[in-house]
């Protein structure tokens, strides 16, 4: 009876395939948006119009009631999955955890109360994580990341090639403006260097000298390849990977024809059902 109980809450709590599933999953989101949602009324109200007493306890009870619910389905989660230490130490199950300590923190240490609100605030805004969890099911966001995982290599050696010319751009105008113009470290050096080769330049460091002009000309030129170079690898990979899919989607019937779009359900030639994407 136990065992079954288990298997009925695994695929409740787990199994997306499953439309009771799929709404759990969906619940669970809406409770997050609403508590983040919370979370910045609570912010907003507190600084403009100074909550009173009773209103400040409104929040708190709120608060009390989504970390009661998120408190039991971790609860759950951990207990019906085959290995609890696995889901724990797991990405999903340390963003599940990260959702319900706030208020447990606050109720351990209430000496650090005040200092600890604006944090609490941030922390119970990690809850918007959760939102990832919908996301993850939706094709489109996994050809994205399959996209993202195949062209790895190629993104880390361009970001490794960007960050060696911030560090050696940095360590030229560190030398050329020096600290009279404001590069008065290497490490202020490297950041104006991200800021310009970014284009965005908020101004607060400028080089003065014609050859720190030069180089900052530089690095701006540069700076429209760190959004162009990147779009380019990704988007080359989704269009393989998409192509792959509907390659993939072949009849398995009748004409076996292929290159169905992924939201086709009937073959275009025969009528014949597709299989579902995974």
């Amino acid at each position: 009876m136990i065992t079954t109980a288990r298997k009925q809450m695994y695929h409740l709590l787990f199994d997306q395939r499953t439309k009771s599933g799929r709404r759990f999953e969906a619940f669970c989101g809406l409770l997050a948006l609403l508590s983040v949602l919370a979370v910045f009324v609570e912010s907003g109200l507190g600084t403009q119009y100074h909550l009173t007493y009773d209103e400040w306890k409104l929040f708190v009870y709120l608060e009390i009631g989504f970390t009661l619910l998120f408190t039991l389905e971790y609860i759950f989660r951990v207990l019906c999955w085959p290995n609890p230490r696995k889901y724990v130490f797991s990405f999903w199950g340390i963003i599940d955890l990260a959702t319900i300590l706030p208020l447990y923190v606050l109720w351990l240490w209430p000496e650090i109360g005040v200092n600890y609100v604006f944090a609490w605030r941030a922390m119970r805004a990690i809850r918007v994580l959760r939102i990832l969890k919908l996301l993850r099911y939706m094709p489109t966001l996994n050809t994205l990341w399959q996209a993202i995982t195949n062209a790895r290599h190629q993104l880390i050696l361009f970001y490794a090639f960007i960050v060696i010319v911030m560090v050696v751009a940095g360590g030229l105008m560190y030398g050329i403006e020096g600290p009279p113009n404001g590069f008065t470290t290497l490490g202020t050096s490297v950041y104006w260097a991200v800021v310009t080769v970014t284009t965005v330049g908020y101004g607060d460091i400028t080089p003065h000298t014609g050859a720190g002009r030069m180089v900052a000309s530089i690095l701006i030129l540069i700076g429209y390849s760190v959004i162009a170079i990147p779009t380019g690898i990704i988007t080359a990979h989704m269009t393989n990977e998409l192509q792959k899919q509907r390659n993939a989607r072949s009849c398995p019937r009748r004409c076996h024809k292929g290159n169905h779009d992924s939201e086709a359900r009937f073959c275009k030639s025969c009528g014949s059902a597709l299989p579902k994407l995974s």
